[in-house]
């Protein structure tokens, strides 16, 4: 392995990432909270325990980053169908019509990147995607 690459390769991949995430619907909103509404939409209806699980925060923290969300009108809570005693946390329309056009803003602004690339660029890339996942996943 060259003597840089994990440097490098982390670099790279953060700064990507940082671009990417940039381009979004709404600026208001910050990483967290954008993540959320991202969790609930693709996942449904959530506990605050649930969600502070998947995001590796507190409950205290999740508890603040749900009521500012609530009170952008993006995500609701009720009652849980199952268990009154439990908060059920849902996304409204307009969470989910945020969600999907910060979705649409980064594939739009990726293809835009990719397309600058040669075509033998655009083929090394390709070909990295297998290795990337399985870093991505492990």
């Amino acid at each position: 392995m060259p003597d840089r690459l994990d440097d490098e390769l982390r670099i790279a991949l953060m700064r990507i990432a940082r671009r990417i995430r940039q381009q979004r619907h709404d600026d208001t909103l910050s990483d967290s909270q954008l993540s959320v509404l991202y969790v609930l939409t693709r996942h449904g209806a959530s506990t605050l325990a649930a969600l502070a699980e998947h995001e590796h925060v507190t409950p205290p923290s999740m508890n603040r980053t749900v009521n500012c969300l609530v009170d952008e009108g993006l995500i609701l809570r009720s009652s849980s169908p199952e268990d009154g005693r439990k908060v059920a946390i849902t996304v409204t329309a307009a969470g989910t019509d945020l969600v999907a056009k910060t979705r649409e803003r980064r594939a739009a602004w990726f293809a835009a990147e990719l397309a600058t690339l040669d075509p033998g660029e655009q083929h090394a890339l390709q070909a990295a995607i297998p290795v990337l996942m399985k870093l991505a996943d492990s």
